[in-house]
Formats: structure tokens, C-alpha cells, sequence
């Protein structure tokens, strides 16, 4: 058979090693989050108003910025959440448009500050963008990694970034503990429906 198929080609003229004839690519596919017969997403501020029915803690995560000339970073964070016990993981979810972010990151390192009930004040203060943040903030630094650990705070966490992983419009920041503590006191800072509020039996 292929003694047959080489007198063919050769009586038509044709090589067998000739080069194939170019082919055209195929269009690129229109890239989609939702599919053209799937219900589009939601409205943003729909969004925020439902998932605000979730109360959740607060906390500043902090650290401590290489560059001496801008001073510690830090930014009041709701999306904080233990993730693995071994080893032990915490993770956050900061906008990939935070100014801070940057500065967390060049350090490397982070400590969670979980936020008291009476700490609703200290938080606004490192919700704002600009401006120092720690101006009249009282910490130490904390035993790891040197991040600001703020005074009071009734609980603490101290890291170092494992892993950052994109997620939509926010980065999540995988952190591996390195020190922890509990000093107890109040109760918890509680964030719902845009609103502070305190944990009562």
C-alpha cells in the first residue's frame, strides 16, 4: 500500500516532504466572567447590601515599612479570617487600588490587630486614606516580625506574607503565623450593615 502511494505522488509531481500550506488561526474567543446565556452580574451596590447582613470582627493589619521615611503602614480591615491550622495560615482580602497594600507587601511581613469594643475611634482613624495614621497611636514592636503591635488591642496575630492571590477587584494575602496572643479584656468590634456594634450574650 504505501509502495502504491508513493507511485501516485510521484505521478501527480508531489513531494512527500513538502512543507504544509500555512493555516489560518482561528479567532480569539471573547473572554467572558458570565457567559452570553447566563443572568448578568449583580448590581455592586445590591452586592454591598446584602453582604453587609454578615456581621463580621475588625482589625488594623499593620507593618513595619523598610522605607524609615514614610513610617509603619496600616489599614482597617473586615476580611480577616483564620485559614489553616497546619501550618498555622491567616488570610486577608485588601483592594488591589489600596495605597497601602504596596508598602505591606515591599515589608513582607504583617500583625493583625483585633480590635476591642470600645475601638470603633481607632479604627476610623486607619479607614481614611492619607494622612498618618498612627499620629498619637501608641504600639510596640511585635516579637516576629516588628510590626506595629497597637497597645490595647485584646488579641494579635503576627505574620509573614506566604502567598498573594488575585481574586476580582481585591488581592488575597495568605499570611504563615509566626507569634500570637491574647491579652482579653472588652469584647469584640463588630462591623454590620455599616454600623459598629458590640457582642452580647
Amino acid at each position: 500500500m504505501a509502495a502504491t502511494a508513493v507511485r501516485y505522488l510521484r505521478s501527480v509531481d508531489a513531494s512527500t516532504t513538502a512543507e504544509p500550506a500555512p493555516v489560518d488561526p482561528l479567532p480569539r474567543p471573547d473572554l467572558r466572567a458570565v457567559a452570553v446565556d447566563e443572568r448578568p452580574p449583580v448590581e455592586a451596590s445590591e452586592f454591598r447590601r446584602v453582604l453587609g447582613h454578615f456581621a463580621s470582627g475588625v482589625t488594623i493589619v499593620t507593618a513595619h515599612d523598610p522605607d524609615e521615611a514614610e513610617g509603619p503602614a496600616g489599614f482597617a480591615c473586615q476580611s480577616f479570617a483564620s485559614l489553616s491550622l497546619d501550618p498555622p495560615l491567616v488570610t486577608f482580602m485588601v483592594a488591589r487600588t489600596s495605597t497601602t497594600w504596596p508598602r505591606i507587601a515591599r515589608a513582607g511581613a504583617f500583625c493583625v490587630n483585633i480590635l476591642g469594643a470600645d475601638q470603633g475611634a481607632l479604627c476610623r482613624s486607619f479607614a481614611v486614606s492619607g494622612g498618618d495614621k498612627f499620629a498619637g497611636v501608641s504600639y510596640e514592636a511585635a516579637p516576629a516580625t516588628g510590626s506595629p503591635l497597637l497597645d490595647s488591642v485584646p488579641a494579635w496575630v503576627d505574620c509573614r506574607i506566604q502567598a498573594v492571590h488575585t481574586g476580582g477587584d481585591h488581592l488575597i494575602v495568605v499570611g504563615r503565623v509566626e507569634a500570637l496572643g491574647a491579652a482579653g479584656g472588652t469584647g469584640p468590634l463588630l462591623f454590620h450593615r455599616g454600623r459598629f456594634g458590640r457582642f452580647s450574650e
